[in-house]
């Protein structure tokens, strides 16, 4: 068959469709939640992307901005004969016009039956964070630590920032209250392991017992020696879940299978980034992206027959979830509770709480 376009530079192939049918069609479950997807429109960016910033981070060159129908289109092909849903969120970043992005967010997952998480300001009161909330199919927040302050050249002015920095109390009390989703992506170079981090994430689970609170990437664990710094302290406490998404390291997620076990994981994709093409391979601490495009960081490119074989980094994702599951032993109910029992379970929580759940029949 011939190449499909699927998202930015990259095109749905034979390759993927052979991927697919030989790892993961037998065992993908047939319901799935996306709990980790970005949508935003072109519209909506104020600032240019300037080529020191595209440069100074991966992620910038291998993503533009994805609305719902192309976000839509593209699922239907990555996830062939499955019923997906999200729990989708604008894009972190004060190059966006951030009230535009959140009610766009808002109103395409509205009309979609998905679920939105707003972008938070910290300087916002309490009642300008209640009005958000109040939106069509938001059921929580996005903060990130560059919503702080803009910063024209880096994502990272405020990566040192402590999470009261960008998550602050008076916000916590008014999620806790509507018993809210928080995606949380933990700051500082150090990642979840950073003292820091481990203390004030306890601190909020212990503090703010009725809210979700949801470790995105797995506390930014892409690679074993952070995950084991970062994961092993927090395993104590029930009332903390993690997403998956970005994390491509089996060994990463059978350590987080091992200590958390299938009900406190959750299945997300960090689209649109992983739809690019190419596999991830780690050094130690670090990690490197290979991938068949020539991006300014793509300087360690492998044989052109090797490049040929990939597939979608999505897939060598799902290909990592599976080999992980198969080694712990996982039953179809346990994995079934990863792509979408435990974020129905959790969406419902907060929808109970709205007065939205169960459903009007």
């Amino acid at each position: 068959m011939k190449p499909v376009p699927l998202y930015h530079v990259w095109e749905y192939t034979d390759v993927d469709r052979a991927f697919w049918a030989e790892h993961l069609e037998d065992w993908v479950p047939r319901r799935i939640v996306d709990a980790h997807v970005h949508l935003a429109r072109a519209s909506d960016r104020i600032e240019p992307m300037t080529e020191a910033k595209r440069r100074q981070y991966w992620v910038n060159e291998v993503s533009n901005p994805i609305d719902a129908d192309t976000a839509a289109r593209c699922q239907e092909l990555v996830f062939p004969g499955r019923e997906v849903t999200c729990v989708a969120m604008g894009p972190p970043n004060l190059d966006f016009d951030l009230e535009a992005s959140n009610a766009y967010v808002s109103e395409a997952c509205a009309a979609r039956g998905w679920h939105a998480l707003a972008l938070l300001r910290p300087q916002w009161p309490a009642e300008r964070l209640a009005a958000e909330l109040a939106r069509p199919a938001v059921i929580g927040v996005k903060p990130y630590y560059a919503l702080i302050s803009p910063a024209r050249d880096t994502r990272d002015k405020h990566l040192a920032a402590g999470i009261f920095e960008f998550l602050p109390h008076h916000a916590l009390e008014v999620l806790d209250d509507r018993r809210a989703w928080i995606t949380l992506h933990v700051p500082r170079a150090e990642r979840l392991g950073h003292p820091d981090n481990l203390r004030e994430v306890r601190e909020i689970c212990r503090r703010y017992r009725r809210l979700v609170l949801v470790v995105a990437h797995l506390g930014r664990s892409y690679t074993l020696p952070h995950a084991r710094e970062g994961l092993p302290p927090l395993a104590q406490e029930a009332n903390l879940v993690f997403d998956l998404s970005a994390v491509l390291n089996p060994d990463v997620l059978a350590l987080a299978l091992e200590l958390f076990g299938a009900g406190r994981l959750l299945y997300g994709t960090d689209n649109p980034v992983f739809y690019m093409r190419g596999r991830r391979q780690w050094r130690g601490r670090t990690y490197v992206n290979r991938t068949s495009y020539p991006f300014g960081f793509n300087t360690e490119r492998e044989p052109p027959e090797v490049e040929a074989t990939y597939t979608l980094m999505m897939y060598e994702h799902l290909r990592a979830i599976r080999r992980a599951c198969e080694d712990a032993g996982l039953g179809r109910g346990e994995i079934e509770a990863i792509f979408h029992g435990n974020a129905e379970r959790l969406i419902g929580s907060v929808l109970e709480a709205r007065g939205e759940w169960p459903p009007a029949p």
